[in-house]
Parts: C-alpha cells; structure tokens; sequence
C-alpha cells in the first residue's frame, strides 16, 4: 500500500480476478487510472525504470519513496516469481523524480507477451519519457563472465511472440530499427565509465523459459550473433516503442549460459549471483540514471523537477 495519502484508484480488477484480467487487452480505463495513481505519487519523472532480478536495491538508493503495490493499480499485473516485489516506487535521486517498477509479469507465467503491456501504457500515458530496463541474463561469451553488464543494443526475439498481437490499428507495426536508443546508450556508456564501471555491449536473446536453454541451444544463439540470454525485456521493449517511450537496457550477467560452464542451472543460483553482484550493478544504475535525469540530457523536454 502506499505510505501517504492518496488511496488506490476504483476499479474491479484491482483486487479481484487479475488471472482472467490478463487474459485480454488491457482496457484504455485502466491505464487512465493507474496513470492517474502515478501522477498521485508526486512530480512525474521523464525517467522510468524496470528492476529485474539483481537489480531490486536501486530502490533503496532513492529519496522520498512513496509507493504503489501492483495489486491496486488496474493496469499492473499479478507478480509470481521471487526476486520480483510487485511495486512501483516514486522516489528522488537528487533533485530530480524517478519511478522504479520492482518486478515483472513473465510470458512463462501464463504464455502471454503482453502482462507488462498496461503497466508500460500507464507510464506513457502519466507523462514518463524514457523506460530504462533491467534483467539477469545468462552470458554465451567468456569474457563476459557473472557479475558483468552488458548495455542490450539490439534482441532476438525468439519466440516471435508479441504484446502487440490483440492490437487492430496500423499502430501495431512498430518500427524496431533502433529499439535501444542509440542516443541513450552513449549517454549510458559515457556515465557508466566515469564512475568506474564497464558496460559490456551485445545482443540479447529472449527466450520464454522457464526452463534453462539446452548446450545445443546456446551453440544455435551463438551462431545467431547472441550475446546474453534471458526471458524477459524484449516484450516490454515491443510494448514501451509502441507506446512511444524511448528505451534503454542493462542486463546484469548472472551466469555462463549451458555448456560453457560446468555448474548446473537454478533459478535460486540465478537469484544468488545477482544479489551477490546486485550493489554493483545499482551503483552503475544510478550514474546512469542519474545522467539521464541531467538538464537537457534527454533533448527539449526536460525531466520533471518540483517539491
């Protein structure tokens, strides 16, 4: 619940039947109110950012926070994994607002693409500019090893799958020639190096899972000029470019992918390397974030500032 005044917005899937309400598009009136919620919270940021695994204390560095969970906002979705809070934090880094999104909805819970799609349509719609995205991903590169970042400069979506499907308008033909920002990346490379951290920068490939990849999979993602593996981003990428909201992302290497190393596969290994690495990987978030939210970093429009 959140810590201050507003209360939750009045809407029936709010509480009750969230399964079946992911079962279809997301109603225009419910990513009017959850914006509505949003814009509650306090000033609304030019900057969102989605937290996976690894990722979750980037909250704890923010100033301010006040929060929603997903559950009372209409257009956010149920969460099912650990690792991943279901809540969406306003907070401050310095004097400038940011939203953290701490969790995701997952296409292997349920075998949809589109269970982030409102909540991604909630932050265009409040007035949010750019989603930086944030995942755990497996490496297929030894020199890439666990506890490295690696800027996605472009995806494979495997799967072929897309939040976009239940869409009827010319709308749904999204241009993903730059899905990732090109303009961003620099910004991130240049803010991520002065403050002392490597940003490895490669292709992600999104697979739904959950089951790990096989030896023979991975060999096939290397062919296909992969870089990092995971199974998530890539919808919320297709979702946030159709919204038109500019987009970055970090994946936090977690482990080498199967058959490059000896160790057998868990999530629960998973969770473990990225909080062991997690301090890090936010420390490099914030100077990125925070680079973004500089005057003038974004172009004309300028971050939201205020009490």
């Amino acid at each position: 619940m959140m810590r201050t005044d507003p209360q939750p917005p009045s809407d029936p899937h709010a509480h009750d039947g969230r399964e079946s309400h992911l079962s279809s598009m997301v109603e225009p009136a419910e990513v009017s109110a959850s914006a509505q919620a949003l814009r509650a919270l306090g000033p609304v940021p030019a900057v969102a950012v989605l937290l996976g695994s690894g990722w979750g204390g980037f909250v704890e560095r923010l100033a301010r926070p006040r929060e929603w969970a997903y559950a009372e906002l209409p257009a956010f979705p149920a969460i099912g994994i650990d690792g991943h809070a279901g809540r969406v934090v306003h907070g401050w880094l310095g004097d400038r607002p940011v939203l953290a999104l701490a969790g995701r909805r997952h296409a292997y819970e349920g075998g949809r693409a589109d269970g982030m799609t409102g909540a991604v349509r909630a932050l265009a719609s409040a007035g949010v500019q750019v989603l930086v995205q944030t995942n755990a991903a497996g490496s297929l590169d030894a020199a890439m090893p666990p506890g490295a970042l690696m800027l996605v400069e472009d995806h494979l979506n495997l799967p072929q799958r897309s939040p976009l499907w239940e869409e009827r308008d010319d709308r749904r033909f999204v241009d993903l020639s730059a899905a990732y920002d090109p303009s961003l990346r620099a910004l991130a490379q240049r803010a991520a190096a002065a403050a002392g951290h490597r940003l490895h920068a490669g292709v992600y490939a999104w697979v739904i899972g959950p089951q790990f990849e096989t030896p023979a999979e991975i060999r096939m993602l290397q062919r296909l000029g992969a870089d990092a593996v995971g199974m998530s981003t890539v919808p919320e990428t297709i979702a946030a470019r159709h919204a038109g909201l500019r987009v970055l992302a970090l994946s936090l290497i977690t482990n080498l992918a199967a058959g490059l190393q000896a160790q057998a596969l868990s999530h629960a290994h998973t969770l473990a390397q990225a909080q062991a690495a997690g301090a890090s990987a936010c420390d490099a978030l914030v100077a990125v974030v925070g680079a973004l939210l500089e005057p003038g970093a974004l172009g004309p429009t300028e971050a939201a500032t205020g009490a």
